[in-house]
C-alpha cells in the first residue's frame, strides 16, 4: 500500500486538483469563461453543470467518474478533466472515457439513428507533456491513413493541453496563461494575466477558498478517500451481517475525523494498513 498523503490545506489547492477544479467549475459562467479560452470561440451552456458525474454500462461494470461535464447551445458535449500524476495509461483511458459516454447517448430501440449523437470534446488538462513535443496543446481526430487530410467525421475530438508547453507561438496567449494558471493558480500568477477572464476565474477560485461549505466538502472528500483503504478490512462485530458492516463503516468514518482532526496523518497510514492497529485506535478514541 502506498504511504498517505497529508491533506493539503485548500488554500493551497491548485486547479489541478480534482476537488478544486470540480468545486471552481461548478458554477457555470466559470466553466463556460474556460471552455471558450481553450475553444477559441464563445461558449454558452444550455443545462447546470454536472461534476463528478459517474458513467457505468452495467451495476457490475467498472465505472468512471467525470471530473465535469455539459452541454451548450450547439448541442455539443463537453467533458473537462484534469490529471496531476502521468499514470502511462492516459491515451487509453481516453478511449475509454469516451465509449462510455456514447453509451449513454442514444435511447433504446433500432429505429434510433446514429447520426443523433452529438459532437464530444473530451479535454484532459496535465503538467506533462505527453508527447514531448513542446505543446500546449494536442488534439486528435481520426483521420484516414491513406489519405491526408481525409477524417472520418464521427464527430469526437479529444483535446490534451500541457499547462508547461513551450511553443508559444501556436496557441493564443490566453490559453498559455489559462494554462499557467491552471498549474499555479496563485494571486501572483493571477496578477501577471492580462485576461480579465481568467480574472473573474482567480475570483471563483478566491471564493471557493474562503468558503466554509467547501471546506467542510474538502475535508469530508479526504475521510472518504481514506475510508475507501479501509474499506473492506474492518471486520465488524458480526462479520457478514447488515448491522456489523453498518457499525463498521461508522467506527471507520469517526476514527478517520478524529485522526484527521488532530493530525495524526501517520496513525491514519497505520490504520489503513493494520487491523490491529485500527482496533488499538478505536479503543484509545472510545468508539
Amino acid at each position: 500500500m502506498k504511504p498517505m498523503e497529508k491533506p493539503k490545506q485548500l488554500n493551497d489547492l491548485t486547479l489541478l486538483d480534482r476537488f478544486l477544479f470540480a468545486s471552481v467549475m461548478e458554477d457555470e459562467e466559470t466553466l463556460e469563461l474556460a471552455l471558450s479560452i481553450i475553444m477559441g470561440e464563445e461558449v454558452h451552456l444550455r443545462q447546470p453543470n454536472q461534476v463528478e458525474k459517474e458513467f457505468r454500462t452495467m451495476p457490475w461494470l467498472r465505472s468512471v467518474r467525470l471530473d465535469v461535464y455539459n452541454v451548450d447551445d450547439k448541442d455539443r458535449l463537453y467533458d473537462a478533466e484534469v490529471q496531476e500524476r502521468n499514470t502511462g495509461n492516459l491515451a487509453k483511458r481516453s478511449r475509454f472515457y469516451q465509449a462510455l459516454i456514447d453509451s449513454t447517448l442514444l435511447p433504446p430501440g433500432r429505429g434510433v439513428s446514429f447520426n443523433q449523437l452529438p459532437a464530444s470534446y473530451l479535454i484532459m488538462i496535465m503538467p506533462f507533456d505527453l508527447w514531448g513535443c513542446g505543446k500546449y496543446r494536442y488534439t486528435f481526430k481520426t483521420q484516414c491513413e491513406e489519405v491526408p487530410g481525409l477524417y472520418l467525421e464521427d464527430g469526437v475530438t479529444r483535446i490534451f493541453l500541457n499547462t508547461r508547453g513551450t511553443d508559444d507561438g501556436e496557441v493564443s496567449p490566453e490559453l498559455a496563461e489559462l494554462l499557467h494558471y491552471i498549474e499555479d493558480s496563485s494571486d501572483e500568477t493571477a496578477k501577471r494575466c492580462k485576461s480579465g477572464r481568467i480574472q473573474k476565474l482567480h475570483q471563483r477560485v478566491r471564493e471557493v477558498r474562503a468558503s466554509e461549505e467547501f471546506g467542510v466538502k474538502y475535508m469530508q472528500a479526504w475521510e472518504e478517500k481514506i475510508y475507501e483503504r479501509m474499506e473492506g478490512k474492518e471486520e465488524g462485530l458480526a462479520e457478514g451481517r447488515e448491522e456489523g458492516r453498518e457499525l463498521g463503516e461508522q467506527r471507520i468514518s469517526a476514527l478517520t475525523r478524529r485522526l484527521l482532526e488532530a493530525g495524526r496523518y501517520d496513525d491514519l497510514e497505520r490504520a489503513a494498513q493494520d487491523p490491529a492497529c485500527r482496533e488499538a485506535l478505536c479503543r484509545e478514541f472510545g468508539l
